[in-house]
């Protein structure tokens, strides 16, 4: 399988100026049949010095020319390409000239004179200069060429062309002969001074020498060798016009000559072998089919249609991941439910085949909701293993994960959140009064009250949500029901009519607490009202029933004593937040006058619902309500609560619940008796 050199390889004679060199060639494996293609580049040596095309050059420059002036120089060649090619150009030291070296568009190089000082022939009749051509080996050639400079007396009108770049495009098959472009200048001098003879510039390459043609004196340009496009597109051809003065004046210009392709190259098609079983992941530019195809015209010339009908024969990789029907799901899941029931079915599906589609499914993080859910392997069905309550938490998320069965395997993860949805599971729980409590709270009406007039209230709250928790009451069994009537959203307890002397002093209501859902879950309160004038009253009343022969009866004064000076207290506050709530009512009316505003104003500090006394609720319960002191006109305001209390997952249900759910939980301003009395 080596690759020996036959011969010795000049690159120049293979390649000349092309650059890179190369040879193409194809080898053919067998068992099994490949074709490999295979390209030797090469390179370049530097074993060629730089040639000028004359040992000597002789110029001829007028005194008269002005600084400036610039003159072409015989361009070396050097056939070495790339860095060893021709790279600068040195000009020996002298007072009046310098060395401008220009790059062509093929990146050949090529020198002119510049005059920085002018020529005097009085003082100086001839120069005699030096020009090293340099290429970029290493050690670097050179080559050398005397320039001879005759100062001349001036002729002072040059040559001048009427443009100073001619574009010009041929095809490449076009016979010789044809004209390519005519350039064109004129010379205001007389005589020979005045005669313009047209011709290459010294540093036109030999090559282009051999492929056009110039008319002295018309100044004609036509094709004179075979042009190929695939060998160069463009030619940078420089012509001078020099009239025939005894110094003659010079004019230079430039044509761009730009070769078109023909069709004149035919593709050469080679098909050698196909080959199957490609993996789907085949990288771009993989072997399906040993296909050759060359045509060396370019553009549409070069376009080639090769028809051939393959069969690949394509093998499943695992490079695709499971995908979920959905990125997450939500279950809703109803509390109390049965352990072990299915809740969901994770769907997923694979494109791959065999086993890089088989599917598997776990849950992420067992150890947080192991206990609680459990899914299957193999068809994603998610099992709740106990039953939830919707009190005690309402929302789970877990992360479910679908793995293939490739190697390596690829997966994908699905959010699933489970939501538990209320039951009505909790009766009604009675806050106020205090059920199965020792205590006796009996709640006071002076004699004569009217009808409409509050006496107490049942404050009660519904651990479930929604219209679960909603609570109506009802006057179930009392001892006048003429009497009394109680609000049907709210729990507060009103005179029916007013009270007559010959009502009973002790009344007995039980309440009917109902929520709203289904099936209807139900509590009751029992309600102790006593008809009196004063509290004092009550208490002989009380004082009365006790047996005769309590032995603590000493204390009854103390009681007695301790209860006046509490109503007292109570009277003067009662009469305080009256005179302020009046003070407040005119201080907003004269603010309303004075704007007539609609804009809302934020209510004055808050007061504890005034059924919340001391030992009727948890500490809790004061952070959790908060309300005006008229419960009839201002809306419930909520907080979280600093411990957990019943009410604090009522709180979501409160806000949206209907106006009459407001004031399930809402106190009043009336007067309640102390945990005293």
């Amino acid at each position: 399988g080596a690759l020996l050199v036959n011969e010795r390889i000049d690159r120049e004679e293979l390649c000349g100026a092309l650059s890179p060199c190369s040879l193409s060639f194809e080898i053919v494996v067998e068992n099994p049949l490949e074709l490999y293609s295979g390209t030797v580049e090469i390179q370049d040596i530097n074993d060629n010095d730089p040639v000028f095309p004359s040992s000597q050059a002789r110029l001829e420059i007028s005194e008269s020319v002005a600084a400036g002036a610039r003159f072409p120089l015989e361009s070396a060649q050097d056939p070495d390409v790339g860095i060893n090619s021709l790279q600068t150009y040195q000009l020996s030291a002298n007072p009046n000239f310098a060395l401008d070296v220009q790059t062509r568009v093929d990146g050949s190089k090529y020198a002119e004179l510049v005059l920085e000082k002018e020529l005097d022939r009085e003082e100086q009749r001839e120069l005699n200069l030096v020009l090293t051509a340099l290429d970029g080996g290493s050690p670097p050639r050179s080559a050398h060429v005397q320039i001879h400079i005759d100062v001349v007396d001036a002729n002072d009108n040059a040559p001048v062309f009427n443009q100073s770049t001619y574009k010009a495009s041929v095809r490449e098959n076009t016979p010789s002969g044809t004209l390519v472009a005519r350039i064109s200048a004129y010379d205001l001098d007389d005589g020979p001074n005045g005669d313009i003879i047209y011709s290459f510039s010294s540093h036109t390459p030999a090559k282009v020498r051999e492929l056009f043609a110039l008319d002295s004196a018309t100044g004609e340009l036509r094709v004179k060798g075979q042009l190929d496009y695939e060998e160069t597109k463009l030619y940078e051809i420089y012509l001078q016009a020099k009239d025939k003065g005894a110094v003659p004046g010079v004019a230079h210009c430039k044509v761009l000559v730009e070769v078109v392709d023909v069709n004149d190259n035919a593709p050469e098609v080679t098909v050698t072998s196909v080959y199957s079983r490609v993996p789907e992941d085949a990288a771009p530019g993989t072997v399906v089919a040993l296909l050759s195809v060359t045509d060396l015209d370019s553009h549409d010339n070069g376009l080639v249609n090769s028809v051939k009908h393959i069969l690949v024969q394509v093998s499943d990789v695992n490079d695709n991941a499971p995908r979920s029907s959905q990125d997450s799901y939500d279950v809703y899941v109803p509390e109390n439910n049965m352990p072990g029931i299915p809740i969901l079915n994770v769907s997923a599906t694979d494109p791959d085949l065999g086993r890089n589609a088989h599917l598997s499914y776990t849950l992420l993080g067992d150890t947080t909701f192991g206990h609680l859910f459990s899914i299957n392997r193999d068809n994603g069905t998610l099992y709740l293993l106990t039953s939830l309550d919707h009190e005690d938490q309402v929302e789970f998320n877990m992360m479910v994960q679908v793995q293939d069965g490739g190697f390596p395997p690829l997966a994908t993860n699905v959010s699933v959140s489970v939501f538990v949805t209320d039951l009505n599971d909790n009766a009604p729980t009675v806050l106020y009064p205090l059920p199965n409590s020792t205590a006796a709270y009996t709640d006071v009406v002076a004699p004569g009250t009217p009808a409409g007039h509050m006496v107490t209230k049942v404050v009660a709250v519904d651990a479930d949500a929604g219209y679960n928790a909603w609570i109506s009451y009802t006057l179930l069994q009392a001892t006048d029901p003429s009497l009394f009537s109680v609000g049907l959203h709210n729990g507060e307890i009103f005179t029916a009519r007013q009270l007559r002397e010959d009502d009973a002093p002790e009344h007995t209501l039980v309440i009917l607490l109902k929520d709203h859902g289904e099936p209807v879950l139900s509590t009751s309160a029992t309600i102790s009202i006593s008809v009196a004038e004063t509290v004092k009253e009550v208490l002989t009343d009380l004082t009365d029933v006790a047996p005769a022969n309590d032995p603590r009866k000493h204390v009854t004064f103390y009681l007695i004593l301790a209860v006046i000076l509490v109503s007292a207290a109570f009277f003067i506050t009662m009469l305080s937040v009256g005179i302020f709530k009046c003070y407040k009512w005119r201080q907003s009316r004269e603010l309303y006058n004075s704007s007539r505003s609609t804009t809302y104003r934020t209510p004055g500090p808050f007061n504890h619902i005034d059924a919340v006394r001391g030992g009727f609720t948890p500490p809790s319960f004061y952070h959790q309500v908060y309300l005006t002191t008229d419960s009839r006109q201002s809306d419930l305001l909520c907080k979280k609560p600093f411990t957990s209390s019943p009410l604090g997952s009522r709180q979501g249900t409160i806000r949206n619940g209907e106006p009459g759910l407001y004031h399930q939980i809402v106190g009043t301003a009336s007067r309640l008796p102390t945990p005293a009395e």
